[in-house]
């Protein structure tokens, strides 16, 4: 039976004896301050108070000033609230203040009303309009998706908080908001938050109309809210929208308390409660959501592949395509249990109530908080971690009962749209992790904002392409170019072993926006097809050197690189990697770094493989950085082969203006080095513009190491003197750029490794090991080519035949062994690092995957089956 009055027996909650009355009054939380009780420590800390309660009782009294309000901490009793006693208890004060603005639509009305209403718009949220809303979401998400660009940095809360309201815009009014609208909306929200709460606390409701900065917002956010709320109720009438929106399934409803049709009042009460609920707290929680997947990439290779099993890439998403992402589901169970958005919630005992083992006289106004609920050990053991699994059959989010997980609450108040939002995290996760990689900026990840939600502020991301949406031709058939690239001439470019990220393609728009250096538009030799690279790949940091400054030789280069130039030979590489070689073909013709006649001879060496290997999950411009920069030192390198490898003058010529860049001056280039400089210039602020100041001071000083032996190897020629074992080894792990490029594993990343990381000994050890270790697989499969050059080469193989006397076959063992006894440490280290430090297992394993991928690269790389000078 329903029952249809306000005022009810109290309500016995299951287990409860009813023959026992309770009569034990709530216990006070400790830690009041005279005249303002626990404002102090709500204010301070709201999840962190609020959490501390339960350890007082399953309901706690608090002290609010003057007044007093009953926490109830309890789960189960939580849901004895909001279901046994939600007669009893209906809306508190932060609701009526919406109630006053808005009027008395679902959100905010209770009893009979609330039941009537709430029969009308249950069938907008039926499960045979699901299909079609699936749709409509992905399209949504696709088109603003698509609207973002390779290399671009977004606000996440503000992007997501957009696509929401854009969202529940396009399904549930079929109308299109305009951009004015959707800020204003945006803007409009924290005033009325804030309103809303300092209102309900008010001591008396006259003080809400008393003209005070924060009621003049709140009434000013009521104004602008209604205005756009109006905007799409007319808007999906003018654009045909009708049997299935909202706006048309209200206006043709009839009221049961008056028999008449409901007004536009009414219509627009139940648009700013969809608004309002619709908006918020999904954009908050999509915006943890891809925080958390930053923090876990391991969870979000997971949720790509049953993806890629359940809902293949461009498929609109249908109910039982979403029924199968099981683990996808809990992985947005488990954001929504860490990340409940409401922070409280309040119910007022309309009549005496009991709950539990407690009476709550009447007039009692009663909190609860979602997040503090599902953050209790109690029910949720390491309450704080991120464990998707707990939502597995087995796991101990299913130990915890129903009753436990409330994030759309319970009883006849519980959110009419609990499926349409659990859709549409899924769709709009799925359709945004397809099309992009997002890469946190480095100290940006998102942090609490609590007001009566629990909002994610702060987080920003860099977007990568995932595969098959990493690029598209420019105008004439041309790969895009982007920026990084190698720097030289036009001999064959040198063995470096280290891997880099990979960078994104970009699209038409893209293309379109980035700045023509004056040089190349009015060159008098057509290249209209090369663009230089976005300003938002080559970071804020490069205002100081434009693009304009790119190589004046580059305009004297040819229009187009032939298609059959662009990949090398054979390439089995992935799509996105494909892209970046043809935009690095670009680059380096761009900078003038090799002449078109040396490009096939440099792309037989398959360089970008080498990225490929060692980078495996590096995507979007991160790829692009290390390609260019891969290649830049390796035909930095090369030029070594020749006279400045013999002739300190010309090296220093070369390598100076390089170091004067690490120091922040801004070097005249030398004719020997011009090219080198301009590249290398993009490149060291494209490597460091979104890092720490800390990680940029450590890349410079092993980037200026590196630099320094090319002068150090050089002078050795000059004399004629050969170093010995100790000082080759010192060069070789200097010269092969490791070091600098492990340091990119923190650039792919996003964050720098933990502090504490850095600081142990035991990972100086494990970087030299893997520096080691990729050299001397290096030298290894270079030792045939260098043993035919006549000037000194730099290889240990051949310094420990000279130093020692031994043999070839000898001195090639010894090597071998050193490799292996070298790995096997490295992953003693790891071990010990990882229990000390578990937060950098990407690093740790980054610096594997770095010297896996020398191995997988120089065992096939054609570049030491061909002939060539290695100095």
């Amino acid at each position: 039976m329903i029952l249809t009055t306000e005022t009810r027996r109290r309500a016995v909650p299951p287990g409860t004896a009813p023959a026992k009355t309770p009569s034990t009054a709530p216990p006070p939380a400790p830690g009041a301050v005279p005249g303002l009780g626990h404002a102090p420590a709500l204010l301070r800390d709201p999840l962190g108070f609020l959490g501390s309660l339960s350890r007082h009782g399953g309901v706690v009294q608090v002290r609010l000033g003057p007044r007093t309000v009953c926490v109830v901490t309890d789960a189960s009793l939580v849901h004895t609230l909001l279901v046994a006693l939600a007669y009893d208890c209906p809306r508190g004060a932060v609701q009526d203040t919406l109630k006053t603005a808005f009027g008395d639509g679902l959100l905010m009305s209770g009893g009979k009303a609330h039941r009537d209403r709430r029969r009308l718009i249950q069938p907008v949220f039926g499960p045979d309009r699901m299909a079609d809303y699936l749709a409509v979401m992905h399209q949504v998400t696709e088109e603003r998706a698509g609207r973002w660009r390779p290399g671009q940095e977004l606000d996440v809360a503000k992007e997501m908080n957009h696509l929401a309201l854009e969202i529940v815009t396009r399904t549930l009014f079929d109308a299109r908001l305009s951009e004015d609208a959707t800020v204003d909306f945006h803007r409009a929200l924290p005033d009325l938050v804030k309103g809303q709460i300092v209102q309900s606390l008010y001591p008396h409701p006259k003080l809400a109309r008393l003209p005070l900065p924060v009621n003049r917002r709140f009434e000013n956010a009521v104004r602008v809210l209604n205005r756009v709320v109006d905007q799409a109720v007319s808007g999906g009438a003018r654009s045909g929208g009708t049997n299935g929106t909202l706006p048309a399934l209200l206006r043709a409803a009839t009221d049961p308390a008056t028999e008449r049709p409901l007004t536009e009042a009414d219509v627009r009460s139940e648009a700013i409660t969809m608004f309002g609920a619709g908006t918020e707290t999904v954009s908050t929680t999509l915006t943890w959501l891809l925080d958390e997947l930053l923090r876990h990439p391991e969870v979000e290779t997971r949720v790509l592949a049953e993806l890629d099993e359940h809902l293949p890439a461009g498929a609109v998403p249908t109910p039982d395509a979403l029924a199968k992402l099981t683990y996808t589901r809990s992985v947005t169970q488990e954001v929504v249990r860490l990340h409940a958005p409401n922070a409280f919630l309040m119910r007022t005992a309309a009549v005496p109530v009991e709950l539990g083992p407690y009476l709550i006289p009447a007039g009692t106004e009663l909190l609860y908080s979602l997040t503090a609920l599902h953050r209790d050990p109690a029910l949720y053991p390491e309450p704080l971690r991120f464990r998707p699994e707990r939502w597995r059959e087995g796991g101990d989010a299913a130990g915890a009962g129903r009753q436990a997980f409330l994030p759309f609450g319970a009883g006849k108040h519980k959110c009419i749209g609990e499926a349409f939002a659990w859709a549409e995290l899924t769709v709009a996760a799925a359709a945004i992790l397809r099309r992009w990689r997002p890469v946190a900026v480095a100290g940006t990840r998102a942090r609490e904002v609590v007001w009566t939600t629990v909002q994610a502020q702060g987080l920003r991301i860099r977007l990568t392409p995932r595969n098959g949406h990493a690029s598209r031709s420019r105008p004439g058939g041309a790969a895009t170019p982007q920026d990084g690239a190698a720097p030289g001439d036009g001999e064959a470019p040198s063995p470096c072993l280290i891997p880099g990220p990979r960078a994104a393609p970009l699209s038409p728009a893209a293309q379109a926006a980035r700045t023509v250096p004056a040089a190349r538009t009015a060159a008098p030799v057509p290249r209209t097809a090369a663009v230089p690279r976005p300003a938002s790949a080559v970071q804020p940091a490069l205002t100081a050197h434009p693009p304009a400054t790119v190589c004046p030789a580059a305009v004297l280069m040819p229009a187009r690189i032939p298609a059959e130039l662009r990949t090398p030979e054979g390439s089995q590489a992935s799509g996105e990697l494909r892209a970046t070689t043809a935009r690095h073909a670009d680059w380096v013709l761009d900078h003038g770094l090799l002449p078109l006649s040396g490009l096939p001879r440099y792309q037989a060496y398959g360089l970008p493989k080498l990225i490929g290997h060692a980078y495996p999950r590096a995507g979007g411009a991160e790829l692009d950085l290390l390609v260019d920069l891969l290649g830049w030192f390796t035909i930095l390198d090369d030029r070594f082969d020749g006279t400045p490898g013999r002739h300190p003058a010309e090296a220093h010529a070369i390598i100076d203006p390089l170091l004067a860049v690490l120091a922040g001056d801004d070097p005249t280039p030398t004719s020997v080095g011009a090219q080198l400089l301009y590249a290398w210039r993009e490149l060291w602020h494209r490597q460091g513009g979104p890092m720490s100041p800390a990680w940029r001071d450590r890349a410079a000083r092993e980037w200026r190491t590196c630099l320094e032996t090319f002068l150090t190897e050089s002078a050795h020629r000059a004399k004629g003197t050969a170093p010995g074992l100790p000082e080759t080894m010192g060069l070789r792990r200097h010269a092969s750029c490791l070091y600098p490029f492990m340091n990119i594993l923190e650039r792919v990343q996003g964050a720098d490794a933990p502090d504490g990381l850095h600081a142990e000994p035991a990972l100086h050890r494990l970087r030299a090991h893997t520096a080691d270790a990729a050299t001397l697989i290096n030298d290894l499969f270079s030792l045939e080519r260098e043993e035919r050059q006549t000037a000194t080469a730099f290889n240990t193989v051949l310094t420990l035949q000279r130093v020692r006397g031994c043999t070839r076959r000898e001195a090639v063992l010894e090597v071998r062994a050193r490799i292996s006894d070298l790995r096997e440490e490295s992953e003693t280290l790891r071990r010990r690092l990882l229990r000390r430090h578990p937060a950098g297992l990407w690093y740790l394993n980054g610096t594997r995957e770095l010297v896996d991928g020398v191995y997988a690269w120089t065992s096939t790389s054609r570049r030491y089956l061909s002939d060539g000078r290695r100095g």
